[in-house]
């Protein structure tokens, strides 16, 4: 806001230079405002002070301009507005990651089912997991390797329509005996009309070990059992017990 002195009345001047009588060469106008209100900005209290002073000491004979006085209100006031609003939307997400964080805590210990080619599996009991096939096939092959790379199990699907497919694994190698438990990966395959061998992904069963919140806002990472890594908590795809 510009201070003019039209007439020989200097208390407006006077008033200003009052608030920001330490401000030094050095300090620039951000300083000397900062001096003048005690923040970081110019307040709206020392802001209206100044106005009426200003008005209250103008030259009768040659008033300031009324425009220019509504003007510099309006800007003050959309400033303001503008200020609230960002408070506003802050304690907004502040209260969105608080909710989310505790959303996310509730799936630790949890089973879900993320798209994977790698997971911990408890060969005691079966497993379900599925494949993306992105058109309708005639055979799916599902190889299940060990932590060394060795070939434990060859899983065949048969007649597959386009969309996720769901297969079993019972736990048990080629021999029909049971696996040790442990880390296995499961590689899936079909043929194109050419006959070459076309990768597919796969969805498997994880567990959720602990929660990792972003300090820079980002999304929240889901830490899973067994070394597996982290995934997002948006590609989750299913929650298990």
């Amino acid at each position: 806001m510009a201070i003019v002195d039209t007439s020989n009345n200097t208390a407006v001047q006077d008033l200003f230079n009052n608030k920001v009588k330490t401000a030094t060469t050095n300090s620039g106008v951000g300083d000397a405002t900062k001096t003048a209100t005690g923040s970081q900005s110019l307040g709206k209290d020392a802001f209206l002070q100044l106005l009426v002073t200003q008005l209250k000491n103008q030259n009768p004979l040659s008033p300031q301009d009324n425009g220019a006085f509504v003007a510099q209100l309006a800007q003050f006031s959309s400033l303001e507005g503008i200020n609230t609003l960002n408070d506003s939307v802050n304690n907004i997400s502040s209260n969105f990651s608080s909710s989310q964080a505790l959303q996310a805590s509730s799936l630790v210990g949890r089973s879900i089912i993320t798209q994977t080619d790698k997971t911990l599996v408890d060969t005691s009991k079966s497993m379900t997991g599925s494949v993306a096939v992105p058109a309708a096939t005639g055979n799916v092959s599902i190889k299940i390797t060990d932590k060394d790379g060795n070939v434990v199990r060859t899983l065949e699907l048969v007649d597959q329509n386009a969309g996720n497919s769901d297969f079993i694994w019972d736990g048990k190698n080629e021999k029909g005996e049971v696996a040790p438990a442990g880390t296995y990966t499961f590689n899936a395959t079909t043929k194109n009309d050419k006959g070459d061998a076309v990768a597919l992904a796969t969805s498997l069963p994880a567990t959720v070990t602990s929660v990792t919140l972003s300090k820079t806002g980002g999304e929240m990472l889901l830490n899973l059992a067994g070394g597996m890594g982290s995934v997002k908590l948006s590609q989750i795809q299913t929650i298990g017990t």
